[in-house]
């Protein structure tokens, strides 16, 4: 299945689903980022995915890193909420959903990096390397919130 990003494009298709879903911010002692290279669409994206039903959110954030890194951590912080009606994802099998995003940060208790079927590479990645990574503009804008460390999340 392939993925297509659409921000604030007059010709992007109308959302026919609503998903909510977390994603983390994960980090080792040298304080470089898990990311992942998405099979779907070749970016770079922190680990995330949709809520299940018997998630809390904070579950799915773990759940979803567990699977796609391979990690354990443990939920310590909230980068913040990402709702903006202007960014739609449309999937080659029809959906095409907005995305209700809230983003954690996590503490790496344990696992081996390893990637899934949802990507091609995972990686601890050095700060000053992630701006040379192809990555969509809403992933980019969670990172910079992690790095400016603010006092209070962002809610957007």
């Amino acid at each position: 299945m392939t993925r297509t990003e659409f921000y604030d494009d007059p010709e992007a298709p109308e959302p026919n689903s609503l998903v909510v879903a977390a994603s983390a911010v994960v980090t080792d002692a040298q304080g470089r980022v898990v990311l992942q290279r998405r099979a779907d669409s070749g970016l770079w994206a922190l680990p995330g995915g949709a809520m299940e039903p018997a998630d809390s959110l904070p579950g799915a954030a773990v759940r979803e890193v567990r699977e796609e890194t391979g990690l354990e951590v443990e939920i310590t912080g909230l980068v913040g909420t990402y709702t903006d009606p202007r960014h739609i994802i449309a999937y080659s099998d029809g959906e095409v959903r907005r995305q209700f995003n809230v983003c954690f940060t996590a503490r790496l208790l344990g696992g081996s990096l390893t990637a899934s079927e949802e990507s091609t590479e995972v990686r601890f990645v050095p700060a000053d390397e992630i701006a040379s990574l192809p990555m969509h503009h809403t992933q980019r804008l969670r990172l910079q919130h992690f790095a400016e460390r603010r006092p209070t999340p962002y809610l957007g």
